[in-house]
């Protein structure tokens, strides 16, 4: 599991037929400090309708994305598991 931020979305007019309907996001890995990893931003299923530039959990178990879409052949692994709430909104005034 990675924290990551949703960099972009994807459209896809030919896919497998495991992800019709799936809404797919573009993700770029954060390091401990909330920065860029430098990796390539990954594809992901997002089942939890997280927007542009939202803080999200990603996880790469191909088997839970395959039981998401109900597809124990879908070639996704990538899949959005949690939405990041605001550090601010955690701070005491």
């Amino acid at each position: 599991m990675t924290v990551c931020q949703i960099v972009g979305h994807a459209i896809a007019t030919i896919a497998h037929p495991s992800l019709r309907g799936c809404k797919l996001v573009l993700c770029q890995r954060l390091d401990a400090d909330g920065r860029p990893d430098g990796s390539t931003p990954v594809l992901a299923v997002d089942t939890l309708g997280a927007g542009m530039h939202q803080l999200v959990l990603m996880t790469t178990d191909g088997k839970a994305a395959q039981e998401m879409v109900g597809d124990p052949l879908s070639p996704i692994r990538n899949t959005i598991i949690g939405l990041v709430d605001s550090p601010k909104s955690r701070e005491v005034a």
